[in-house]
């Protein structure tokens, strides 16, 4: 899976570190059973510590909320919407919450594609 910086608005960070991150990509990979397929892509990494709040997925359809802990302050949220099919996902995740400097919002661009059994 891939996710790629859309956009981002986090208060106290400098605006030219702002736009070096934005575009920025990170690509995770997962090995899965095909029949597996498009639950196991939305399973969110354990390191994160993150709760699956919702999730329904049906139709070539995906919607998922999570809640992830941060090491200072209050949880983010995080709504991700999208598209599947048996090769794989596109959609976005908006991560809000609150930072000591006031609320920050990051969407990112999510596509994770299936490569081979």
């Amino acid at each position: 899976m891939t996710s790629t910086v859309a956009e981002l608005s986090i208060p106290g960070i400098p605006g030219f570190v702002m736009r070096m991150m934005r575009g920025k990509s990170k690509s995770e990979r997962k090995s899965i059973a095909t029949a597996q397929a498009i639950d196991a892509l939305l399973v969110p990494d354990p390191k994160a510590q993150c709760r699956v709040d919702g999730q329904h997925v049906a139709d070539g359809h995906y919607v998922q909320a999570l809640t992830c802990p941060q090491k200072r302050g209050k949880p983010v949220e995080i709504a991700r919407v999208g598209t599947y099919d048996r090769t794989g996902f596109v959609g976005q995740a908006i991560v809000t919450g609150v930072t000591p400097k006031g609320p920050m919002k990051i969407v990112l661009n999510q596509r994770a594609s299936r490569v081979a059994d």
